[in-house]
């Protein structure tokens, strides 16, 4: 019986178009566009033109959409584009001029790759990404989904109006962009925590006292989507793969700390990974489905030491030349001292890539046939990466995709599928209760929770709280500028929500810009609800309070759409619009 492969890329960046430009800022979604975005969006219309449909779930989340939406985008990124191919050429001249013939060559390489770029982004694409894959999705070819509007982790907001307001606005912000309804949803972090009575892990002991909350799925049904995905230790328990941890030394050393402590859960072998599940509420079936990431083929591509982009021949991602920070260095060994590794070569690519994409489909194959299936029904291996994975970790990434879309193509006993075609043929037939955790090593919440990190769910959550305070007194209140106040605080509020903070600081990759991000966005959100506050008394804004309304509906204008009500059902805030 022929099986499926579901592959999943999540595409995410903070907000970072309007908080500077490099070495973090609006470089680094330069960055990711012309390495990962434009390159997947340009396999993918390749297939599509050689008449393959390649089937991908693609996950873009909501800021990330506004974004690439933005004009200011476009401005910047041409610029962006256009240092590269200077820098190329200027590359190219240097290493003529001191013998480095080779070299020289991969300098025009690189010219040439940039000017590509830009010509898809200006000609192919009319500078319009997102209209780019809504047209993949429109024709059938991938599937779009939806996320938390600022990729907020989600098992440890304090209110469930947070939980629901990241997810409504979610989906608002899918419709607006894709005109359509969201059919699934990329937890951030794949974090999950079902109902139980819970209380804040950063408040003093006795301050919070234990209190019912509903699972994640709730909100995920309330909003219509149907399902999600998980890490596999949440439906098996065992030792979880984790995502992260080989990327980075720091989270390496913050491991150690807590390793002793860990303890895995024991693993169930009776439910399997290439099965789909409705996820339980404690009362039985919610409506809402999850597909399970796959262990084994997933280490293939996460891992730089075991996995595909470790090989020798491809490009290796440390070591730069300056000035224009382009690559000319293969990985060699991936433990190898930079200044050990050999030059790059285009010839052995493509062959090497093929064969990558052949040996993972045969993992793939052999999971299926392993697989402890339910009924009759064919089996799907669930593969969930960073989309940015391909292309900017491992430059030959997307080239990859195109190799096993083509295979799969080829087999005769596993096909490409969407995660949303499948469940629509092959809907579930059994409820599974979830524990909490995430993808994270450990399989928990460390990576966003740890030591260096409470600081920040202590203003999160007092933040959180006062929003909720702002809506009972001032949420039915129609004056303008008390509309605009209270929305502008509520996308400082998501903005101060995103995991990407606590990430970056646990990663030590940015920590000095993620507490500068962090610091700003809780005084932004506090200043506005002083305002709100006095606007409410006087009804009289100073000039001040509605310049600085204006600086930060300038400096942070995304969602425009987000308007704030009161739920009549429940009496509490959410987005609509």
């Amino acid at each position: 019986m022929k099986g499926y492969l579901s592959i999943v890329l999540h595409s995410h960046l903070p907000y970072v178009l309007t908080h500077g430009v490099w070495p973090h800022g609006a470089d680094w979604l330069n960055e990711c566009c012309a390495e990962t975005y434009i390159p997947l969006l340009n396999v993918c219309f390749q297939l599509v033109s050689e008449g393959i449909s390649p089937k991908i779930t693609i996950g873009l989340t909501p800021v990330l959409c506004e974004q690439l939406a933005d004009p200011a985008f476009v401005g910047s990124f041409t610029s962006y584009v256009d240092q590269k191919i200077e820098s190329a050429v200027l590359n190219a001249d240097e290493f003529a001029r001191t013998g480095l013939r080779d070299r020289a060559q991969l300098a025009e390489m690189w010219r040439d790759y940039y000017i590509g770029v830009r010509r898809a982004f200006l000609e192919t694409f009319d500078k319009d990404l997102v209209g780019a894959f809504r047209r993949l999705q429109d024709d059938g070819h991938v599937e779009i989904i939806t996320s938390a509007a600022t990729h907020a982790y989600l098992p440890l907001l304090y209110e469930d109006d947070s939980i629901d307001l990241q997810i409504a606005a979610g989906k608002a912000n899918y419709e607006k962009y894709f005109g359509r309804e969201p059919f699934g949803i990329w937890l951030p972090e794949c974090a999950y925590r079902p109902g139980y009575r819970w209380s804040s892990p950063v408040a003093k002991s006795g301050d919070d006292q234990p209190r019912s909350r509903k699972g994640i799925e709730y909100y995920v049904a309330k909003n219509g989507i149907q399902y999600f995905i998980i890490d596999s230790h949440l439906l098996r328990g065992g030792k979880p793969i984790g995502t992260y941890l080989a990327r980075f030394d720091a989270l390496k050393r913050l491991w150690k700390q807590i390793e002793a402590q860990y303890v895995p859960r024991p693993q169930k072998e009776d439910l399997s990974p290439c099965n789909v599940y409705w996820v339980g509420s404690g009362s039985g079936d919610t409506g809402v489905a999850f597909f399970t990431r796959d262990p084994g083929t997933g280490v293939q591509v996460w891992s730089g030491e075991q996995g595909y982009p470790g090989s020798a021949e491809y490009l290796d991602f440390h070591k730069k030349h300056f000035p224009g920070g382009l690559r000319y260095w293969r990985v060699t060994g991936p433990k190898m001292d930079l200044g050990e590794k050999q030059p790059y070569s285009l010839e052995p690519i493509e062959g090497r890539l093929r064969e990558h994409a052949h040996h993972f489909l045969g993992l793939v194959v052999g999971n299926l046939k392993g697989a402890q299936l339910n009924g009759d029904r064919p089996g799907v291996v669930c593969a969930p990466f960073d989309a940015e994975l391909f292309g900017h970790w491992w430059f030959e990434g997307p080239r990859w995709i195109y190799h096993l879309a083509k295979a799969a193509h080829e087999s005769k006993e596993v096909s490409l599928i969407t995660c949303g075609e499948y469940l629509h043929k092959f809907p579930p037939s059994t409820v599974v209760d979830l524990p909490e955790g995430s993808w994270g090593e450990g399989g928990f919440h460390f990576i966003w929770l740890n030591k260096d990190t409470e600081w920040t769910w202590r203003h999160v959550h007092a933040a959180e709280g006062r929003m909720k305070a702002l809506l009972a007194a001032y949420g039915k209140d129609s004056d303008p500028l008390m509309r605009r106040a209270l929305a502008q605080a509520a996308r400082e509020l998501l903005l101060l929500e995103s995991s990407d903070w606590q990430f970056l600081i646990s990663t030590w990759s940015a920590r000095d810009y993620a507490q500068q991000r962090f610091a700003e966005h809780d005084a932004c959100f506090n200043r506005l609800a002083e305002l709100a506050e006095r606007y409410a008394t006087s009804r009289d804004m100073a000039e001040d309070d509605l310049n600085y309304l204006r600086k930060c509906e300038r400096i942070d204008p995304i969602f425009p759409e987000l308007k704030l009500t009161l739920r009549p059902d429940e009496d509490s805030p959410r987005e609509s619009g």
